[in-house]
């Protein structure tokens, strides 16, 4: 059995009649309110929507060339390795 969190908030929206329709079939198909149904649809949107904007799409040339530079890393110039000492001198404590 699974408790579900108090509801505090409210959400208005304005529906087309004919979508308003399929969400009641929809809602009623699945033994849930409209609300509920709503509710339940726009979390799973929300969920997808933030884990496809967490994704990074590579193309293959793109893929290719991360992989690349993983496996062969340029040499960084000299100051920029400086700093790279001078962060790992701090970050160990040594500085």
């Amino acid at each position: 059995m699974t408790t579900e969190a108090p509801r505090t908030s409210r959400l208005e929206t304005r529906i087309a009649p004919d979508v308003l329709a399929v969400v009641r079939r929809a809602a009623e198909m699945q033994g849930r309110s409209v609300s509920d149904f709503v509710v339940a649809a726009a979390q799973e949107a929300a969920y997808r929507a933030i884990a496809e904007a967490q994704l990074i799409r590579l193309s293959l040339a793109d893929q290719e060339c991360f992989a690349a530079a993983l496996l062969d890393p340029p040499v960084l110039p000299v100051g920029l390795a400086r700093a790279a000492e001078a962060h790992a001198r701090l970050v160990r404590g040594d500085a």
